[in-house]
């Protein structure tokens, strides 16, 4: 994967991950990765009134890439980090799956470091981000061929020689009663020594600490540009819609489903990725 290197702003803050690594120059909210210069902004809930249900459809298909990359704090980073240990559970002729793969960034990023034996499988409910994956994927340098399935998460597809499952993002839109199934059955259609990789929104069993992480995490999107009115029209379409679990319920989840090794390898206030290893 290619990464353009860009000396860092003199006032960007720092990340740390779960260890206390500082993660120095770069700013939580901007994608620092490829990005066309036409990419659609996000205005999606810029308009008054009451928001509906937030949904994934063509209007947010259409200026997804410029809405994550805004809305989750230290996105590029994350998605280095995805890419890293990826890299390093992907095995020669196995199966790679993305599910909830959105517009296929994460894929696209592993394509010039992961083998070309390693098959792609792109998994999303929505026809018009698959469009957008599409776009994304079909014409990788390395040439390999990916497979886009639109399928309901719900009802999932058995995956098969699976030595790496990413959830980046996507766990918190499963309904909760079908958790615990749906990561029994990934587990079961991966390799052994295979890796869960999970991002994931969270919340905090303590009230203050909860109130105050959604407090800085509104003030990051605000530093990137939405309005007072976005921030609480998206709040409001994303109410029951999605459902944080706290740190300690996903290790649970985790672990009950039969994997060993749980670690959390990045941690941002109100946002964390973990990695779950199949022994």
């Amino acid at each position: 994967m290619e990464r353009k290197e860009t000396a860092p702003a003199a006032d960007a803050p720092n990340a740390t991950g779960p260890a206390g690594e500082t993660i120095a120059g770069m700013a939580p909210g901007r994608f620092q990765g490829r990005r066309s210069e036409r990419e659609a902004v996000d205005k999606v809930f810029a308009s008054q009134g009451r928001a509906s249900d937030f949904r994934f459809d063509d209007r947010v298909s259409a200026v997804f890439d410029d809405m994550v990359e805004r809305s989750v704090p230290f996105y590029a980073e994350i998605q280095r980090m995805v890419a890293d240990l990826a890299c390093d559970f992907a095995a020669p002729g196995s199966n790679l799956y993305d599910l909830g793969c959105s517009t296929g960034t994460s894929l696209e990023l592993l394509d010039g470091r992961v083998e070309p034996s390693v098959r792609f499988i792109c998994i999303d409910n929505a026809a018009s981000m698959l469009d957008q994956a599409r776009r994304k994927l079909e014409n990788l340098p390395s040439g390999r061929t990916c497979e886009l399935v639109e399928a309901d998460i719900h009802a999932l597809p058995r995956l098969e020689n699976a030595s790496v499952v990413l959830l980046v993002l996507t766990l918190q839109f499963v309904r909760p009663l079908h958790r615990e199934r749906l990561i029994r059955h990934i587990y079961e259609g991966m390799a052994k020594n295979g890796a869960l990789i999970l991002v994931e929104k969270i919340t905090s069993p303590d009230g203050t600490l909860n109130r105050l992480f959604i407090e800085h995490y509104y003030d990051l999107k605000r530093s990137n540009g939405y309005s007072d009115l976005e921030i609480t029209r998206k709040r409001e379409a994303l109410e029951n819609v999605l459902i944080p679990y706290r740190y300690e319920e996903n290790v649970t989840l985790l672990k009950d489903a039969g994997f060993g090794a749980v670690e959390e390898f990045f941690r941002w206030y109100n946002f964390c990725a973990m990695i779950a290893v199949k022994s």
